[in-house]
């Protein structure tokens, strides 16, 4: 990934000439944050448009080429493994590159790859294209982050950040209806094809709308703008290049390494009730297809509440601490989860809502822990400390995907939910040792 470097398109935009006019200066950072915004807003949850399709072709995927749920958590958990890996490299290289052209193409790079699953039919070349499409859905992320540092001051960060965390849930929660009701009428290969194709268009279009840093429009930094102010770690670090960035802010950094380790929980849980939620509804409590579906669309909508919830709830109650409400959110997923796994028999309503609440839950430590660890490194290693945890996060994603498979499998639901609330409890545990974090940075010697 460091060659990308060597390709125009993808280097830093140069800082354009400064600006002076103060009205102007308003009127260009009021209109270039709005387009940003949505842009990359509407760019993230089109990411989950091809990576999230794969889901719900798997019940029409049984059916039609007699895979086994073992087989078919081997592939999700190469997309999620080949996504962690990506997501780390991949977010050190957006720090250095224009996140314009990065996360463009990783959107246009994601759907060849599901049209080219649609056309496959043996496990080999699943896996294979499942894998390539793991790789480039790691680009849409770090730009993310990226924009989010550089385009919003941290005062304000955790609401906008919060309302960009539901992209993820927008774009989940069209899948049940787009992919669910295509996959059903003109079956699971037309169910990858339409997305990609969807994911291919969309990519041009984030090259038209995106833009690189404030400078690069001739605006000066958020922090100057919006009277943020540096701290004495923020002057230190301003200092540092982009290696010791890496080393000193992010990979020595303790709690990096503790939001990483609970990342790898969260998303476990998130991940697997995400996957085999759908699943279990439908084979273990007699839900009909189409219902268990959509109770995957009311986890969706839970989680976009839950991303809006702890982001205002941390800028506004807790004064800009996030810890408090990650640990207070995994709390509250130990108990609905094994609220879940009690869902009655046909229980329709009450399954819809028990998923709600997971989505409530745990899509906010979800959201906040990748924006707790931007903010413990420094906003010019914002994607590397994102990306960081993220690896973890997709190491946890791809451990539900085979291994959870295969205990559903092998030992029934009820040791797939035990191990799901053990998940939980250290989750909570993790997530309350970074109730109240420091700004640190370990500095190298003189």
């Amino acid at each position: 990934m460091a060659l990308l470097g060597r390709f125009k398109v993808f280097q830093n935009a140069p800082a354009a000439e400064r600006i002076t006019d103060k009205a102007k200066i308003d009127k260009d950072y009021s209109y270039w944050r709005m387009r940003t915004f949505y842009s990359m807003y509407f760019g993230y949850a089109f990411f989950y448009l091809t990576r999230k399709s794969f889901t719900f072709a798997m019940p029409l995927m049984i059916d039609e080429l007699g895979f086994t749920k073992t087989d078919l958590g081997i592939l999700g958990s190469i997309l999620y493994f080949t996504y962690g890996i990506s997501k780390f490299f991949s977010g050190i290289v957006s720090d250095r590159s224009n996140p314009r052209y990065f996360m463009a193409l990783g959107l246009i790079a994601t759907g060849i790859w599901n049209i080219c699953f649609g056309f496959s039919s043996s496990l080999f070349f699943f896996a294979v294209f499942w894998g390539l499409n793991g790789w480039f859905q790691g680009w849409g992320w770090p730009p993310c982050a990226r924009f989010l540092t550089h385009w919003y001051a941290k005062k304000e960060r955790g609401r906008w950040w919060g309302i960009w965390s539901t992209s993820h849930n927008l774009g989940g929660a069209v899948i049940p209806v787009v992919v669910g009701l295509i996959a059903a009428s003109f079956g699971w290969r037309m169910a990858m094809y339409v997305p990609g194709a969807i994911c291919i268009l969309m990519g041009f279009w984030l090259m038209n709308r995106l833009r690189d840093t404030p400078s690069s429009l001739g605006l000066p930094p958020i922090e100057e703008y919006k009277g943020d102010g540096l701290t004495e770690q923020d002057k230190i670090t301003e200092k540092l290049s982009k290696r010791q960035l890496l080393l000193d802010v992010v990979l020595r950094n303790k709690y990096i390494w503790i939001l990483g380790c609970a990342y790898f929980f969260v998303y476990i849980i998130r991940t697997a009730v995400n996957d085999w939620g759908q699943l279990y509804l439908y084979q273990e409590k007699g839900l009909s297809y189409l219902s268990a579906g959509v109770c995957i669309f009311t986890f969706e909508v839970g989680g976009f509440l839950g991303c809006l919830l702890s982001g205002w709830l941390s800028d506004t109650v807790f004064g800009g601490k996030r810890g408090p409400v990650n640990a207070l959110f995994a709390l509250g997923v130990i108990l609905v989860t094994a609220m879940l796994w009690y869902t009655p028999l046909g229980g329709v309503y009450y399954a819809h809502s028990m998923m709600f609440f997971i989505g409530l839950l745990i899509f906010g430590p979800q959201m906040l822990i990748g924006m707790v660890a931007a903010e413990l490194s420094h906003k010019k290693a914002a994607g590397a400390a994102t990306g960081f945890v993220g690896w973890f996060a997709y190491a946890g994603a791809a451990a539900a995907g085979y291994p959870f498979g295969k205990l559903a499998e092998d030992y029934g639901w009820n040791t797939f939910f035990i191990s799901l609330l053990a998940c939980a409890m250290v989750a909570f545990l993790l997530l309350s040792l970074v109730w109240a974090p420091q700004k640190e940075t370990s500095l190298p010697a003189k």
